[in-house]
């Protein structure tokens, strides 16, 4: 059997994903990690994981249309999503590509079990905890997503409570950002049959202003899968937020602490990938957690980190970060 962690990416993302690889290759040094291409924007991607034999690149096109056309299929069953990103000037479903991720579902895909994370997040300490959980659950998350479900389906639509428990909607919800699985739980059939029950009226419970986020916890929770949010089994004495909206961690020696307790990972949660390219360029952008990304994504050319100048830019808080604090998303 081997574990893995997956990532998606491309040029774009460069800089948070080169700090990802250096923390995940610092706190979980023996588990290989598989790249998976967003798009064709790779050329900085590959130089950048040429000289880490324990890095691969996932970029098939093969494999990614299957989920493609399925993200296609789920969509066509929503009554009004298409006409109204038509409307928008998107020619295909919004952020297709970002579904990618779900081909770590997929039987060829290369890891038996895994941790998805997003480029934007760094890990702080051993994903050990992940892989335990997979011995007795079928997903595995770590956040605190469950207290927005907005972001997650219509709570405007009747359908939502036919479909799923009050316990379900408070307990299994999560961030797309950072789960745990193993693969082949979304065979062809399986894929049939969810998209039919959208098709007989279940779409409307979808958000479309995150669809990959929708979708996959749809899927999810549609299906007989157990999801086992370590926020909410893990003590108060063990357990820590993950967010950057968070404004109480500490920094310290290169990891964030919660209240003492050290995260397991750290997510970017809301901030534009322009923000880290800026900073990397040498402007000084002003964001939380600024020096624990700086740390991981020089750490093996601390020569090249950048000499910040000029006055301080402070990143105003947009609508995301606000709403998330208002909504205690930031534990």
């Amino acid at each position: 059997m081997v574990d893995g962690i997956y990532t998606l990416a491309n040029d774009v993302v460069c800089n948070q994903l080169v700090a990802l690889l250096n923390s995940i290759e610092l706190h979980a040094p023996e588990l290989p990690v598989c790249v998976i291409a967003y798009d064709h924007q790779l050329k900085r991607v590959r130089e950048a994981i040429a000289s880490r034999p324990n890095v691969t690149l996932l970029d098939d096109e093969a494999l990614f249309s299957r989920w493609e056309d399925f993200s296609r299929n789920v969509w066509a069953t929503h009554p009004t999503a298409l006409n109204i990103w038509q409307d928008r000037g998107i020619t295909d479903v919004y952020r297709l590509k970002s579904n990618h991720r779900y081909a770590v579902f997929d039987l060829d895909a290369p890891f038996d079990r895994f941790v998805y994370l997003d480029a934007d997040t760094l890990l702080l300490n051993s994903p050990k905890i992940f892989f335990d959980g997979l011995d007795q659950h079928e997903v595995v998350v770590y956040d605190f997503q469950h207290k927005d479900p907005s972001h997650i389906f219509n709570l405007a639509s009747p359908q939502l409570t036919n479909i799923f428990s009050v316990e379900q909607i408070q307990r299994s919800i999560f961030c797309a950002g950072c789960y745990a699985s193993r693969k082949g739980f979304f065979d062809l059939k399986t894929r049939e049959d969810l998209i039919a029950n959208l098709a007989s009226g279940e779409a409307d419970v979808l958000y479309m202003n995150a669809p990959n986020q929708s979708v996959l916890n749809y899927m999810v929770m549609r299906s007989p899968l157990e999801v086992y949010n370590l926020a909410l089994h893990l003590p108060v004495s063990q357990s820590t937020g993950n967010s950057v909206t968070s404004s109480h961690f500490e920094e310290r020696d290169h990891l964030i602490y919660d209240r003492g307790i050290r995260l397991t990972y750290l997510h970017y949660i809301g901030l534009d990938a322009s923000l880290f390219n800026q900073l990397c360029s040498g402007l000084n952008v002003i964001f939380p957690y600024r020096d624990t990304f700086l740390y991981y994504r020089y750490r093996h050319e601390p020569q090249t980190r950048p000499r910040l100048t000029g006055k301080p830019i402070n990143l105003p808080p947009s609508l995301l970060q606000r709403g998330l604090r208002k909504l205690g998303l930031h534990q």
